[in-house]
C-alpha cells in the first residue's frame, strides 16, 4: 500500500479506511458514556423536553451501528416471520399501544423486531393487481415469483380457477421450504390462522384458488375435487407437506369428514370421507404427535417427538384479547416448533405467521389488530431467546398493508386506541386517532339531519373497546388491503442484504443466499471448491 505524504505529520491514504478498521477503532476507544437517560424507555413525556436526551440518544444509536460488523457467517437456520397485513402504520400504532400497556411513553417503545439493525422496504403488488392479497404475496415471499391475485404457488400463467393449469409441472413454484428440504434441513410452519389459509399454504401448496381449502370448498366453488386437489389434501400428500416436521395452527374442519366432529364437537367439512388427521399420523415414521389444546402442546416432550401436528380450533385461532380457553399463544407455538426443529443438526426453515392482525383490520377492529401485533412481537422475542444470532437468520415482514392511518395532532402518549386529543375544526366533534379508508358498518359513524350527512359523536360509541369498529370513509362489506410498501426487518447472518427498496419476490433469494439454499447464487458459491466442476 502506498502512502502519500502531503506535509510533515499529515498522512493521506489513497482510499477510505475500511469499515472494519473504523469499527475496531470505535470498539477499542473508550466506551461511549450514555447521557442522563441510559434506556430507550422513559416513563414521563416531560423527559422529552430535555435536549440532552436527544443528543445522547443519537450518539448511542451511532455507537451501536458503528460497533456492529456485518454478520457474514452461514445461516444454518432461517426463521421467516410474517405479520399478515402488518403495515408500517400498524407497527407504529402497536409500538405505542405496547408501551402504554407497560406504563411507558409509547412513542419511545420498540417492538422486538424494531431492535434489528437492518431494515428495508418491499413492494407488494402482484402480477395482475396493484393492491395484493395474501395468496399472490405468499408466492412472492416464499417462492420468489410474483403470481396472480388469489392464486398460490403457481406462476402467473395460471388464472383463477384454472385447475388444469395449476397441475402442470412447469406452472408450479418451489418454495424456500422445499429448498430447505432438498438441502437436508427440516421445515415447519406455525400460524394463528387455519393451516390451510393463504399464507401458510404458500409453504407447500399449488392452487388456482386460495379458497380451495377442502374438497367441500372446491365443490362449492363449482369445481371438481378430483381435478382440483384441495389444500388440506396437499398438506398431507404433497412432497413438501408430508415432510414438514411441525404444523401448528387451526382448521380441524378442513381435515375431517362431515360425518365426524373434532374433540370440541365441531363438525368436519370433507365430502370424501377421509380423516386427514389420522392419515397424517399413520403416515409418519417415528413418533408423530397430534395435539388439540394448549395443555397438551406445553406438555409435549420435544425430545421424543419426530413430527408434531397441532390444530387448536375448527377454524382460525381466537384473538388473544378474547381469552379463548386452552388456546396457545403464538409465542408458545413458536417455542414448541423450535424445540422440535432444533434437534436437526443440519438446520431448519420455519415459517411463523401472525395471521389475525389482518383479520382484525378487515373488521376495522383496530385494538385487536394492535394486540395481535404485540403477540407477534412476543413470538419473535421467544425465537431470539432460543437461537444463536451467528447461525440463525430471522426475517420479519408483512405480505401487504391495510388502510389504517394514524391521523390528526394528538398529544404525545395520548391513548392510541382512544379519541384524539384534538377536535375537528369543522364540526367541533372528536375523532379517533386511528381510522380506515373504508370498511363495514358505515351507518354507525354517520347520520342524516335534514338531508345533510353528519358525523356521529364518537363519545357515544365504544371507541377503545376490544371489539369496537373504528371510523372509515368508503362503505365496504369489509375493509380492504392497502398497497403501500411494507417493512422488512432482518437479524443474523447476511441480514445487511435486506436493506434498501426491492421487490417482495427478492426475499427468498436473499434468504437462500444466506443459507446456501435454492436455485440462485448462494454464500457457498463464494467459497473455494475442492474440485473443479464446470
Amino acid at each position: 500500500m502506498r502512502i502519500f505524504r502531503l506535509s510533515p505529520g499529515d498522512l493521506f491514504l489513497p482510499f477510505p479506511l475500511p469499515l472494519l478498521l473504523l469499527q475496531l477503532a470505535v470498539l477499542s476507544h473508550c466506551q461511549y458514556t450514555y447521557g442522563p437517560e441510559q434506556s430507550w424507555l422513559i416513563h414521563s413525556h416531560s423527559a422529552l423536553r430535555n435536549k440532552e436526551l436527544w443528543f445522547h440518544d443519537a450518539q448511542r444509536t451511532l455507537y451501536e451501528k458503528l460497533s456492529t460488523p456485518p454478520n457474514q457467517y452461514l445461516a444454518k437456520n432461517v426463521i421467516f416471520f410474517l405479520g399478515d397485513g402488518m403495515s408500517v402504520p400498524t407497527v407504529t400504532a402497536s409500538r405505542i399501544y405496547d408501551g402504554q400497556l407497560r406504563g411507558i411513553v409509547g412513542e419511545r417503545n420498540r417492538l422486538e423486531f424494531e431492535k434489528f439493525n437492518h431494515v428495508g422496504l418491499s413492494k407488494t403488488y402482484c402480477a395482475n393487481k396493484q393492491v395484493s392479497d395474501s395468496a399472490c404475496t405468499a408466492s412472492a415471499y416464499l417462492s420468489g415469483i410474483k403470481a396472480n391475485y388469489l392464486t398460490i404457488g403457481v406462476t402467473a400463467d395460471v388464472q383463477l380457477n384454472d385447475c388444469a393449469g395449476a397441475r402442470l409441472p412447469q406452472n408450479r413454484l418451489s418454495s424456500i421450504a422445499a429448498w430447505a428440504l432438498r438441502g437436508r434441513k427440516s421445515a415447519g410452519l406455525v400460524t394463528t390462522t387455519r393451516v390451510t389459509h393463504a399464507s401458510p399454504a404458500g409453504v407447500y401448496a399449488h392452487t388456482s384458488n386460495r379458497d380451495f381449502e377442502s374438497d367441500y370448498d372446491v365443490h362449492e366453488l363449482g369445481q371438481n375435487p378430483s381435478n382440483c386437489p384441495d389444500i388440506a389434501q396437499q398438506l398431507i400428500e404433497s412432497d413438501v407437506g408430508q415432510r414438514l416436521r411441525v404444523i401448528l395452527g387451526g382448521g380441524t374442519k378442513k381435515f375431517l369428514p362431515n360425518t365426524t366432529t373434532d374433540i370440541y364437537g365441531n363438525q368436519g367439512q370433507r365430502l370424501d370421507g377421509r380423516n386427514l388427521i389420522n392419515e397424517w399420523q399413520l403416515s409418519k415414521p417415528g413418533n408423530a404427535r397430534v395435539v388439540f389444546n394448549r395443555t397438551d402442546l406445553l406438555n409435549n416432550d420435544p425430545r421424543t417427538t419426530d413430527y408434531l401436528l397441532g390444530l387448536f380450533n375448527a377454524s382460525h385461532l381466537a384473538y388473544h384479547l378474547d381469552d379463548s380457553i386452552d388456546t396457545p399463544t403464538l409465542a408458545e407455538m413458536t417455542e414448541a416448533a423450535l424445540a422440535v426443529l432444533s434437534k436437526d443438526n443440519n438446520g431448519y426453515f420455519l415459517f411463523v405467521e401472525g395471521g389475525r392482525i389482518d383479520h382484525a383490520h378487515h373488521e376495522t377492529k383496530a385494538k385487536k389488530a394492535l394486540d395481535e401485533t404485540v403477540q407477534f412481537s412476543d413470538a419473535i422475542r421467544k425465537a431470539r431467546q432460543m437461537t444463536n444470532p451467528w447461525e440463525t437468520l430471522i426475517v420479519v415482514t408483512a405480505d401487504h398493508g391495510h388502510t389504517v392511518t394514524i391521523s390528526g395532532y394528538p398529544d404525545v402518549n395520548n391513548n392510541i386506541t382512544g379519541l384524539n386529543s384534538e377536535l375537528s375544526d369543522i364540526d367541533q366533534l372528536p375523532y379517533a386517532t386511528l381510522s380506515y379508508a373504508n370498511g363495514p358498518d358505515y351507518q354507525k359513524f354517520y347520520t342524516t339531519n335534514d338531508s345533510v350527512v353528519e358525523r356521529v359523536d364518537l363519545r357515544t360509541l365504544d371507541i377503545g373497546d376490544k371489539d369496537a369498529r373504528y371510523p372509515h370513509g368508503v362503505p365496504m362489506s369489509e375493509e380492504t388491503h392497502g398497497g403501500g410498501d411494507v417493512a422488512v426487518y432482518a437479524h443474523g447472518p447476511w441480514s445487511h442484504l435486506f436493506t434498501g427498496v426491492y421487490e417482495q419476490s427478492c426475499l427468498p433469494s436473499l434468504m437462500g443466499f444466506a443459507s446456501c439454499l435454492g436455485p440462485g447464487i448462494t454464500y457457498c458459491d463464494l467459497q473455494p471448491k475442492e474440485f473443479y466442476n464446470p
